[in-house]
């Protein structure tokens, strides 16, 4: 039997892209995946942002069972330990923790859309964020994660941001 990847995803608000991302590796990806999501401290959402719902209602694909979560919940004493974390909105990486275990990192960018409200042009962005982000996600579960070349690894996971 395989071991589990955590995967922990990163946007401001932990309300759109993030959950997105998160919810869907976690469908991809069944058992041979745990994903999380957060977001910076002091900017996280009440909520998960509808244009998300709706988007992975549309898809079959259920909502995390977690509220929108600041990354402190993920870095403190006795909290899983990503072995990957992918920022999905650029301007957040130099505001990041120190990631316990030292995680490989990736950015994936992607719009802030929930900045833009809660209208039909954000719910149909949101819908083609999520087949944006299923792609790449659909080809991370099929690297060879746990090899020896780490930096390898490393490098692809990478490369899979500057997918369209």
């Amino acid at each position: 039997m395989q071991e589990r990847i955590d995967v922990a995803f990163v946007s401001r608000r932990n309300s759109l892209r993030s959950v997105l991302a998160e919810a869907c590796l976690a469908h991809l990806g069944q058992k041979r995946f745990l994903a999380y999501s957060c977001g910076q401290p002091g900017q996280i959402a009440r909520t998960v942002h509808p244009a998300a719902a709706s988007a992975l209602k549309s898809a079959g694909i259920p909502l995390p069972r977690t509220t929108p979560r600041s990354w402190d919940e993920l870095t403190r004493m006795g909290s899983p330990q990503a072995d990957f974390v992918i920022t999905l909105d650029p301007s957040m990486g130099p505001l990041e923790p120190r990631w316990p275990g030292r995680p490989d990192e990736a950015v994936w960018p992607y719009p802030d859309l929930a900045a833009s409200g809660d209208s039909e042009e954000t719910s149909h962005a949101a819908i083609q964020m999520l087949h944006s982000l299923r792609r790449r996600l659909e080809l991370l579960i099929n690297l060879p994660l746990r090899g020896k070349d780490r930096a390898a690894v490393r490098s692809d996971i990478r490369d899979l941001a500057h997918m369209r």
